[in-house]
């Protein structure tokens, strides 16, 4: 079981705010794959259904950004899920628009929604990072998030995650699989190396 979650803050204002990119994004996910209707769950809306063949609950917390935690928390607690089969999806101000990146793991960037879920979860869930491009000024960019995206953003934006979402399986599921195929042979590769230098500091000794 994934479950996918998607941030970004509850009133209709903010609906196409740069911020609200995970709501948009998962909505989208709901959409294509026919997941259930949304019910109110864990301090958040859920939806329930099959992607490429595993089953899903996608998640938007309605706590505010800030205290995304909550609600994720509730909802791994109650369906048992591992950390590194949680999804997030959020906005990234050093990503440009029209690109997204994946990272498992690592700290919160100042995002305020991922700092509340490594508080409450830990910090090895997955990101999906949705590039919103950043303003040039560290003083605009409160504003900048809470704005909403142009027109021609919004197009670049959907025909991306229109994109991943059609081969989500590819995209997200199988590209962090092998990213964490990866990692571990990184890790044994280090490991080979470290006895071969015991060895032959012993040799020498």
């Amino acid at each position: 079981m994934k479950l996918l979650v998607g941030l970004g803050n509850p009133e209709q204002k903010y609906f196409k705010n740069r911020h609200n990119i995970g709501f948009i994004a998962t909505d989208k996910i709901a959409e294509y794959y026919k997941l259930s209707s949304k019910k109110k769950a864990f301090k958040g809306l859920i939806q329930e259904g099959i992607v490429c063949g595993e089953k899903v609950i996608l998640l938007q917390p309605q706590t505010y950004m800030n205290n995304s935690g909550v609600s994720v928390q509730a909802a791994k607690k109650f369906y048992k899920i591992d950390i590194n089969n949680i999804y997030v999806f959020h906005d990234e101000l050093d990503i440009p628009i029209g690109r997204i990146k994946f990272k498992i793991g690592g700290g919160s960037a100042g995002h305020n929604g991922l700092k509340s879920i490594i508080n409450y979860v830990g910090k090895d869930f997955i990101r999906i990072r949705i590039g919103i491009d950043h303003p040039g000024d560290r003083k605009l960019v409160s504003n900048y998030v809470l704005s909403n995206f142009d027109q021609d953003e919004l197009n670049i934006v959907n025909t991306k995650l229109n994109e991943i979402i059609e081969d989500i399986d590819n995209f997200i599921f199988k590209k962090e699989d092998n990213k964490i195929t990866e990692n571990l042979n990184t890790i044994k590769k280090i490991n080979i190396f470290a006895k071969i230098k015991n060895i032959l500091k012993n040799k020498d000794e």
